[in-house]
């Protein structure tokens, strides 16, 4: 008898396991704190002008969409803002938005409020005034530069 594969999970159920975020591939695990990786793919995407969702974002770094590693990953967007600002770069966290509305998630506008004095809710027009701004922002001063 034929061993069965899963389609595109390898050959072993351990294989599977770690396709579907089950159990973590302890060889990607550090991926989520590579803060160098992590801004690298940031910059990329400011020098294109575009966001990337917390699905693309975890994708380029060969994992699947989780909770648990989409909160893990902002624990490194926090880590790169907090350089950024040491360095008089603009933030790159607001590059990183939900697919629904392309928008930041609930984390980075708590910490918007703290440095930008924001007191809006976290969707419509004035929200996205302010993302649009300071994606604006990195942006420029990313498309202006080559490291």
């Amino acid at each position: 008898m034929m061993a069965r594969k899963a389609p595109g999970f390898g050959d072993t159920l351990a294989g599977w396991l770690v396709a579907e975020g089950l159990v973590p591939d302890d060889q990607r695990a550090g991926s989520l704190a590579d803060v160098a990786r992590v801004r690298a793919l940031l910059i990329a995407a400011a020098r294109e002008r575009r966001a990337v969702s917390y699905s693309e974002l975890l994708a380029g770094l060969g994992h699947r969409f989780t909770r648990p590693k989409m909160r893990a990953v902002c624990r490194t967007l926090d880590a790169i803002d907090a350089a950024a600002a040491a360095a008089g770069e603009p933030e790159l966290a607001v590059l990183v938005v939900r697919e629904t509305d392309r928008l930041p998630g609930q984390g980075w506008w708590t910490g918007v409020r703290e440095a930008y004095g924001y007191d809006g809710e976290w969707s419509g027009r004035d929200a996205v005034a302010l993302v649009v701004r300071l994606q604006a922002r990195a942006f420029d001063y990313w498309g202006a530069r080559r490291e």
